[in-house]
């Protein structure tokens, strides 16, 4: 009997023991059409912007879950902004040429309800990196090139995150953002 209740005790204890699932908060049922604002890059590299929006729009028509349209048609609207570039050398060879490079770009991300006026949602410091080799290297990677990889990255991250909603992709924390100062730029390095 003692075993038939405590068997009983702990088949309830173990049934009453569950995970919290948050819902998912995905974009709302009116939201057809998603427009994706041109892209502001702070940083000093020229050019990033352009490439990272077709990217994006690249993204989101392969997908084909919104049909993708200028800003005054759209229910919806991506806006992106690029916060932090940087390319570092990580190893150097015999001669104190660069081997190896880390290339970083973070992004501030939110996404506008046009219908109601209102931010659905914010990612703030969307990261997208990559270790690369030099160029002169064995399976070695162009500046641009590596640049091609990150902006491929983010665009499946972003497209992930409007379609998917919180946690599919986060940014990372505020303690890792690096901090700027007025007198060091983050200017592209030239391998």
């Amino acid at each position: 009997m003692k075993l038939r209740i405590i068997a009983f005790s702990s088949l309830l204890f173990i049934g009453s023991c569950s995970m919290y699932q948050p819902q998912m908060q995905i974009l709302p049922e009116h939201i057809k059409k998603v427009a994706i604002r041109p892209i502001v890059n702070d940083t000093t590299a020229y050019g990033l912007e352009d490439k990272l929006l077709i990217r994006i729009t690249d993204e989101f028509v392969r997908d084909g879950r919104f049909t993708i349209t200028g800003e005054d048609n759209a229910d919806g609207v991506v806006v992106c902004k690029i916060t932090y570039y940087t390319l570092q050398p990580l190893t150097y060879g015999p001669n104190f040429d660069p081997q190896q490079y880390k290339l970083r770009m973070l992004l501030n991300l939110y996404f506008i309800d046009r219908t109601k006026n209102v931010t659905l949602w914010e990612e703030p410091s969307l990261e997208g990196t990559i270790n690369y080799n030099a160029p002169t290297l064995p399976d070695g990677k162009t500046e641009e090139e590596a640049r091609d990889s990150v902006r491929q990255d983010l665009a499946q991250k972003i497209l992930t995150r409007t379609v998917n909603g919180f946690g599919s992709v986060s940014g990372i924390s505020e303690k890792k953002v690096p901090k700027i100062s007025s007198t060091t730029e983050n200017a592209p390095v030239q391998p």
